[in-house]
């Protein structure tokens, strides 16, 4: 059996829609009649606090995001294994946010608009996608499928990420000890990190201080793209007000809905969307999860499953 705990979503529909894709699989939601003890599997997003009470055969818990930071954080999580959501739609909605985010600063769009407004007909030529390097922080799905899509483009790419990885055409840094290095050659930072204590406030002045300062016009930039506990938004206004950050794009934020009082909404090289880079598509949600299900009742291990030491 199936239960349904998706809180600020729409949850009858991911229920119907569940339904009819298991065929027969029984699917409960929160309200319902059903045995505690018979629920095999949970499907969550945002649980309560009694979200796992008497779920003694859980067999997984099905987490709707791709990230998993506040669901480990629950303070009755069980032991049963964490499936996260991993799919190529969600994947592409966040490479459209980063490539949108990453031209609209590499072709010093804050300069311009500037000029636009105070009717200042200045020509200042940007550098070539191939002389402007693209750093990104964290290289797991979402982050190699950005650096897919800036490829072709033609940008100089790097990443960093906790243990060393590969990928064609990136120089690749890894660890605390690379870290410095990593930012010294980074005109455009990205952060696609997965939010864990070491991570926790990396978006930071000292991190800022440490990027390459002779490219961009106005600056480096920074994109977060993953979540506000990444940022010390403290330090981003300062950055933003003393040159040391040209620009920032922000989708998430230390508190959501970013609260009206926020001198991030004033600043003009500050760009503000309300965490919509990706979202999780119902229908292939749908298709991901019953999937996993229909594979695991039928004796395959689970996929995605998250290391709980790491945090993703």
């Amino acid at each position: 059996m199936l239960l349904l705990h998706l809180t600020d979503v729409d949850e009858e529909g991911w229920a119907e829609a569940l339904r009819a894709t298991l065929d027969g699989y029984p699917v409960v939601r929160r309200g319902d009649d059903y045995d505690p003890a018979a629920i095999r599997y949970i499907f969550v997003w945002k649980p309560e606090a009694n979200a796992f009470v008497g779920l003694t055969g859980l067999k997984a818990i099905l987490s709707l995001g791709a990230g998993v930071d506040a669901l480990l954080q629950h303070p009755a999580l069980p032991e049963a294994p964490i499936v996260r959501f991993v799919d190529d739609d969600l994947s592409q909605r966040m490479s459209d946010y980063v490539v949108a985010h990453v031209t609209m600063h590499h072709r010093l769009y804050t300069r311009f608009h500037a000029d636009q407004k105070a009717r200042r007909w200045r020509q200042l030529y940007p550098p070539a996608a191939s002389e402007t390097t693209v750093g990104i922080m964290g290289i797991g799905v979402l982050g190699q499928d950005a650096v897919r899509r800036l490829k072709p483009l033609g940008f100089d790419l790097r990443s960093w990420s906790r243990t060393p990885k590969s990928m064609d055409g990136v120089a690749g840094f890894a660890g605390a000890e690379q870290f410095d290095t990593f930012l010294a050659g980074t005109d455009i930072l990205v952060n696609l990190l997965p939010l864990t204590p070491e991570t926790t406030g990396i978006l930071n002045s000292d991190t800022f201080a440490k990027l390459r300062r002779d490219r961009l016009a106005g600056g480096p930039v920074i994109v977060n793209a993953a979540r506000g506990g990444h940022q010390r938004e403290a330090d981003i206004v300062k950055a933003l007000g003393d040159g040391t950050l040209g620009a920032a794009s922000l989708d998430v934020f230390e508190t959501e809905p970013l609260p009206a009082t926020s001198p991030l909404w004033d600043i003009e090289n500050c760009y503000i969307t309300p965490h919509v880079a990706a979202i999780s598509n119902k229908k292939s949600g749908v298709r991901y999860f019953s999937g996993i299900i229909a594979r695991h009742e039928a004796g395959d291990p689970l996929i995605n499953v998250v290391d709980r030491e790491r945090g993703y």
